[in-house]
């Protein structure tokens, strides 16, 4: 990189992105302006030479009409008017020997003498005539001579200069209005953006992300980049505003959830530190309680664990051929819960189907599946499990889901009214949900025909 590109990147660098645009924008204006009267003052230029050195060429076409040239080479007229005729003009002939004893009025050149011979074109010649500026015509006027007519420039160059002068002015002012044309550019460009970094300086300081961009009124589908990004920064926000939300709700649930069996604990623990004092029958039952409460707060810890994880870990990801996965799962399920009868169903054509993921996680999910269908479902009623290649189903016979209670099923810690007299932490259908997301299924719950409740596993849905 060159010493001039490097200082130039150094200079961008330094500057902010607001005075950046305005000087970007107001050098495009500009550059427009000076060239647009730059362009005009050429066209005015040329105009007026040419009207100009069209009065020549008529001047010279009468001269050679009337045959002035009839009476020998020398001044023809010697009355210079400023636009009008007659001009001066004098005829030359080719041989210097030809000429008049009384000398020439307009200049005579080796180019005059080949316009004569017919050895050159006629042209035009800008000069000063007299002290004025004054434009010339050379052209052929007959065999062996050629003819120079001449008219005072006067006008034609004050109308050069007063356009010049002019149109100056006008490319002045319009520098001007394009530096305050890239000021207002900028800072109505970057408004949005300027909100968006005093929200986001706001958040940062605040630590809270209820704050969220105005967005300028307008049809949808119509903004513009600096509005959608104004709109994603929203959305960005909404979404961490509802994780800090869950978060919170998640600690707030657990730490209320895990009082009751912590007390438990400490009451049985504290009563087996006075074990002396107690009998066998009641050491005995304050054991077991101990037990059981350790195993519950172990799992409701695990279970919390568990579900602050988003996704699984991309080393154990591997293809899990889902019907062996779920017969185990299923033949698990019979040893665990004795009274509930389960059947499983697998179309032929599932029986290939896989699935990228972990086979732990899935085998949680249809575990948790499993054991919620098997905890609502009366003695001797069947819990049905059905794979296809597009779902995996589960549905029970009990006493289904109320329809309040279906959109928070799968929310941490929920337990619906009936659910509440039964064993378990209201943790494990959201974790369910969660090893679905993660492995690109959708795991829906609705009511089941006939009674019951209904949980879809739709495989590659997302």
């Amino acid at each position: 990189m060159s010493a001039r590109r490097r200082l130039g990147a150094r200079w961008r660098r330094r500057r902010p992105l607001r005075t950046r645009l305005a000087l970007a924008a107001a050098a495009a204006v500009a550059l427009v302006a000076v060239g647009v009267c730059v362009a005009a003052f050429l066209v005015i230029r040329f105009k007026l030479y040419q009207q100009l050195d069209q009065n020549l060429a008529q001047s010279a076409g009468l001269i050679a009409q009337q045959r002035h040239f009839d009476n020998g080479p020398g001044v023809v007229t010697g009355e210079c008017r400023f636009l009008g005729a007659p001009a001066c003009s004098q005829i030359v002939p080719a041989d210097p020997a030809n000429d008049p004893s009384k000398p020439y009025l307009l200049p005579v050149t080796e180019s005059t003498r080949k316009v004569a011979a017919g050895k050159a074109g006629p042209y035009y010649t800008s000069l000063t005539f007299q002290g004025k500026p004054t434009r010339m015509y050379t052209t052929v006027a007959g065999k062996g001579d050629a003819v120079q007519v001449a008219l005072r420039a006067d006008i034609a160059e004050r109308g050069v200069r007063q356009a010049a002068g002019l149109l100056s002015a006008v490319g002045g002012a319009g520098v001007l209005l394009s530096g305050l044309g890239g000021y207002w550019v900028s800072r109505t460009g970057l408004a949005p953006v300027a909100r968006l970094t005093a929200t986001a300086e706001r958040i940062a300081a605040t630590r809270d992300a209820r704050h969220r961009i105005e967005l300028p009124p307008g049809p949808p589908g119509r903004e513009d980049e600096v509005t959608r990004l104004a709109a994603s920064f929203n959305a960005m926000l909404a979404e961490l505003e509802e994780s800090v939300t869950a978060r919170r709700r998640l600690v707030a649930d657990a730490s209320h959830e895990l009082r009751t069996p912590l007390t438990a604990l400490r009451t049985n623990a504290e009563l087996l530190a006075r074990a002396d004092r107690l009998t066998d029958a009641q050491r005995e039952r304050a054991s077991g309680a101990l037990g059981r409460q350790l195993r519950e707060v172990t799992g409701m810890v695990n279970d919390l664990i568990e579900l602050a994880r988003d996704e699984e870990p991309q080393p154990l990801l591997e293809e899990v051929r889902l019907a062996p996965l779920v017969t185990h799962v299923v033949d698990a399920a019979r040893g665990h819960w004795p009274q509930v009868p389960f059947t499983l169903h697998v179309t032929p054509d599932a029986v290939g189907a896989s699935l990228p993921g972990v086979p732990a996680r899935l085998s949680r999910l249809v575990t948790n599946l499993l054991d919620n269908a098997a905890k609502f479902s009366p003695s001797g009623t069947p819990v049905e499990v059905a794979l296809t290649p597009a779902a995996l189903t589960v549905r029970d016979h009990g006493p289904g889901i109320a329809q309040e209670d279906l959109p928070y099923v799968f929310d941490r810690f929920y337990r619906a009214e009936k659910a509440r007299a039964l064993p378990g932490s209201g943790l494990g259908l959201a974790m369910a949900r969660q090893i679905a997301h993660a492995h690109g299924a959708e795991l829906t719950a609705e009511r089941a025909p006939g009674g019951g409740a209904l949980f879809r596993l739709a495989l590659g849905a997302r």
